[in-house]
């Protein structure tokens, strides 16, 4: 059994949610989680495959499968971060106001 396979069974509820989170992401490339969790592209595809409801986890395989902005090496040369431009600045823990 590979090691991410072992790290999924230590990831605290927090952790997980986070891994969850970040899988469901458009713009947050498997290297990020890879970077965070220490969990390989086909670990989290096991743990999404585990966590999530059947019909969730086909959902969200058709929608990562060759996906450009799920893989760093296939971004466009202009993504450089892990924030969308459409997403809202905040400051001091408080959501702008538009």
């Amino acid at each position: 059994m590979p090691a991410g396979f072992a790290l999924l069974d230590a990831l605290s509820a927090t952790d997980l949610d986070r891994v969850i989170e970040m899988g469901w992401e458009d713009r947050t490339p498997f290297e990020a989680i890879e970077a965070q969790f220490g969990l390989a592209e086909k670990d989290v595809i096991v743990l999404m495959r585990r966590e999530l409801k059947g019909s969730s986890f086909r959902m969200w395989r058709a929608r990562v499968s060759g996906r450009a902005t799920k893989h760093r090496a296939r971004r466009p040369s202009g993504m450089s971060g892990f924030k969308s431009d459409q997403q809202r600045s905040i400051t001091h823990n408080k959501i702008s106001k538009r």
